[in-house]
């Protein structure tokens, strides 16, 4: 009987068609219909395979619902608005940020819920957790289905780092690009593939040896949303772990029970990641005609939404839970923890909306 798993389809596919690149390998890993991580058996939270902010603390769903409140605001509270969430995970954030936002009805009165996620099993639990919200959702496809007849206020936390890159080497015999092939004995590899024209070097230093990641999805995501807030105006606010300037490294990683694991030994079993790429980001977005923010650190932007006065509030109804509170506080806006590693940008338009969180 044919081995069925994902990893033996690969290896098949490979040796037959020659070696995938590393966007297209994580590309399957996480979406391949009957194998991929995301489209069969995503596994979020502490019991699961990694944690996300909002999981880490209701604060930070309710910041962010404060947020799109305030660009709505200053958008000059328009009569209908479009708060749309890409990757919305299982639902959390959101429902933090609606219930953060009942402060402001007009806002809720106004704003249409539309949620961007590939993922059916995710879909399923976005639609449980989000069962009794108002607005109540509706789930299209992508950037592409979202009308143009109204504003938009977009949330995107760890979507970028789900967008994979190609990798690409410096070596003595010239540029490579790194690409996963198979073994004689039917096991995943890395090794390089000479490349021979098309091909742009980076514009920064790159020594020999060195690794440096490309993400044609990620920089496409960027002019996406560029053309989405030309057509509409409003602000797009992407939340990520990545890098805020061009430089060279290797990204790529697999988590599986919170631990890093091989990313060839068990594909489709685990969350495949690289780091978000925020400089190609924004630029392709100035490009396709939006402004944009410079990047800040997710403790920082968090400081400036005002999370420190948030926690203290919680502290104060609920003493017994005041150390819990304090570690979550610390965990998202800790240098050490989530608050420097994680970056927070925005993609706009009009160039005169001044987007929370980010005024110098």
């Amino acid at each position: 009987m044919t081995d069925g798993s994902l990893k033996a389809r690969l290896a098949r596919e490979i040796a037959l068609t020659g070696p995938m690149t590393v966007a297209d390998y994580v590309t399957r890993c996480l979406h391949d219909p009957q194998g991929g991580y995301y489209a069969t058996r995503p596994d979020l939270g502490e019991a699961g395979d990694f944690v996300t902010a909002p999981l880490v603390s209701q604060m930070f769903g309710e910041l962010i619902g404060l947020w799109a409140v305030e660009v709505w605001q200053r958008l000059g509270a328009p009569e209908r608005v479009r708060l749309v969430e890409v990757g919305p995970g299982d639902g959390t954030l959101m429902a933090d940020a609606l219930r953060a936002a009942r402060l402001a009805p007009d806002f809720l009165s106004a704003a249409e819920l539309i949620l961007i996620e590939p993922s059916r099993p995710l879909r399923d639990a976005q639609a449980r957790r989000l069962a009794e919200v108002d607005p109540p959702p509706r789930w299209v496809s992508s950037l592409a289905a979202i009308e143009r007849d109204a504003p938009v206020i977009l949330i995107a936390n760890e979507v970028l780092d789900c967008m994979p890159a190609r990798q690409f080497v410096c070596t003595e015999a010239g540029w490579a690009e790194r690409r996963v092939g198979v073994s004689d004995e039917g096991g995943l590899l890395f090794g390089l593939t000479a490349l021979t024209g098309g091909f742009v070097r980076p514009g920064f230093d790159v020594a020999q040896g060195e690794l440096f990641e490309i993400s044609e999805q990620q920089a496409a995501f960027g002019r996406d949303l560029a053309g989405l807030m030309a057509e509409t105006s409003g602000a797009a606010l992407l939340i990520d772990y990545g890098r805020d300037r061009p430089g060279p490294g290797d990204t790529l990683q697999a988590l599986r029970r919170h631990a890093k694991v091989d990313p060839l030994v068990e594909p489709g079993q685990a969350d495949v990641t690289q780091w978000a790429d925020f400089p190609a980001v924004l630029e392709a977005a100035v490009q396709a005609g939006a402004d944009v923010t410079g990047c800040v650190g997710q403790g920082e932007f968090l400081r400036r939404l005002g999370i420190q006065a948030r926690a203290d509030r919680l502290m104060s109804a609920r003493p017994d839970a005041a150390e819990v509170i304090r570690r979550q506080l610390t965990r998202l806006t800790a240098d050490d923890q989530m608050g420097t590693l994680f970056k927070a940008a925005a993609i706009f338009s009009p160039r005169s909306l001044a987007v929370p969180g980010f005024e110098t």
